[in-house]
């Protein structure tokens, strides 16, 4: 019976350490674009006529309704058959950032229902048009109470960041299966690739608390 030998692991470290360094890349870019589309999309939902809302609310309602690796592959592999190529990056970005973006839409959809009406008639009084009040009151204001929410799914969309491994980008787990491949020791790499996304979230969740905690004193 093979015993375990995690010495291994040293010798594949710099591919680890790039598919770690691929994971942060991919996980904050997806994480900033879902947060920007998920306002945008709580906005049109909101707010918009119904030739852009109703729209709106389907693709909403099938992203939520299918799963992630699907939407992934349909961006990957189906938009190359009716000649939209993606490079891989560009398509688990893409995916990621949808499939979170609707669920933060409607975090922001509740967060900005929840500001109090009173609060749009004094920015009106003060001669702030419907933009205006949207982007320098209302929105601020949703965004600092979905905080937590918001947090959550970045954590959510940090783990869930491994299925892009499924086309082919080195990030962690990518980089563990190439080093099983060569090894033939699958424990070892893959409780690695678990520590690691461990590490990151601890790294998130220390900075998201920060934030927060920084929000809360400028209440």
């Amino acid at each position: 019976m093979q015993g375990l030998d995690f010495t291994v692991v040293f010798a594949y470290w710099p591919l680890l350490a790039q598919g770690l360094g691929w994971t942060v890349v991919l996980s904050t870019t997806s994480a900033i674009f879902s947060v920007l589309a998920g306002i945008g999309f709580a906005l049109l939902v909101l707010y918009g006529s119904a030739l852009v809302r109703y729209p709106i609310r389907l693709f909403m309602w099938l992203f939520m309704g299918t799963p992630l690796l699907l939407q992934l592959f349909l961006i990957y592999f189906g938009l190359s058959q009716i000649g939209i190529d993606i490079p891989a990056l560009g398509a688990g970005i893409i995916a990621l950032s949808l499939h979170f973006a609707v669920y933060n839409a409607d975090i922001f959809q509740a967060g900005i229902l929840s500001v109090d009406r009173g609060q749009t008639e004094a920015a009106r009084s003060l001669g702030f048009g419907r933009h205006r009040t949207l982007a320098y009151i209302i929105v601020p204001q949703a965004v600092r109470n979905t905080l937590p929410a918001v947090g959550s799914m970045m954590i959510a969309l940090l783990k869930e960041s491994a299925i892009v491994s499924m086309i082919g980008i080195a990030e962690i787990v990518h980089s563990a299966q190439l080093a099983i491949s060569e090894t033939y020791r699958p424990f070892e790499f893959y409780l690695t690739a678990a520590v690691l996304y461990y590490i990151l979230n601890l790294i998130l969740e220390a900075g998201l608390r920060r934030i927060e905690g920084k929000v809360e004193l400028s209440r």
